[in-house]
């Protein structure tokens, strides 16, 4: 039997927050939100839901993934799998099943959940975030011969891969830091297409100019990086 962890990321998802950990799958061990120095209810809405809590003050996607390692790296058991989700809803928690079924019939290593086209609710995803997928999984094709098609946040690995990713990545390119350095290390992967739904509130990243600037400047970065080493 896979032990399984969860990883939610989460900054300000008061009001959705809850709504995710209560619909992810009850074969998950332990639900550990890093409440990334929110300013509202998402603390008290997530430990009320049954959620292990951890405090992350410095901002930023990647310090809020680092912390949930760090803690899971602490326990005296270790799980088998990690997933992680955003905490906006945005993702079909009880999808979970599906993601980890290839990793637990020990056929890949490292599963992301590809917000298919057909699957998304329209408006689910904004246009620079349609582009910046598409740039992105076409460069790791160009020069890495990668079959991805999405940097999709819904994703699962195996946890002795993930630690020897030593990911460092501590704001926008977490994803696509974790994909390269799959390819790098020759993990076997796959992609299991899933439904993507409108938010609950408003993007960090993509909901503003300078976040999806940010996040693609930083997504590039990491593809020209590991396109030259």
């Amino acid at each position: 039997m896979n032990t399984i962890k969860v990883i939610i990321p989460a900054y300000n998802e008061g009001d959705s927050i809850a709504h995710v950990i209560g619909e992810i799958p009850k074969i998950v061990s332990e639900i550990i939100v890093v409440n990334n120095n929110s300013t509202d209810n998402t603390q008290q809405n997530a430990e009320a839901a049954g959620a292990t809590v951890l405090q992350e003050n410095n901002m930023g996607y990647g310090y809020a993934c680092l912390k949930g390692m760090d803690y899971v790296a602490k326990q005296s058991e270790k799980p088998d799998i990690i997933v992680f989700i955003d905490g906006d809803y945005s993702d079909y928690p009880e999808e979970l099943s599906k993601i980890i079924q290839p990793i637990v019939d020990g056929k890949v290593d490292f599963v992301i959940g590809s917000r298919d086209k057909n699957l998304r609710e329209e408006g689910s995803m904004t246009p620079q975030q349609v582009f910046g997928n598409w740039l992105a999984t076409f460069l790791m094709k160009l020069f890495f011969r990668a079959t991805y098609t999405d940097l999709g946040p819904f994703r699962a690995i195996k946890y002795d891969k993930l630690l020897a990713m030593n990911m460092v990545d501590k704001t926008y390119g977490w994803t696509v830091e974790m994909q390269l350095k799959a390819l790098k290390q020759k993990l076997r992967y796959t992609e299991i297409p899933v439904r993507y739904k409108k938010r609950i509130g408003v993007s960090k990243v993509s909901g503003t100019v300078k976040g999806s600037i940010f996040a693609g400047i930083k997504i590039l970065g990491w593809i020209f990086k590991y396109s030259f080493k």
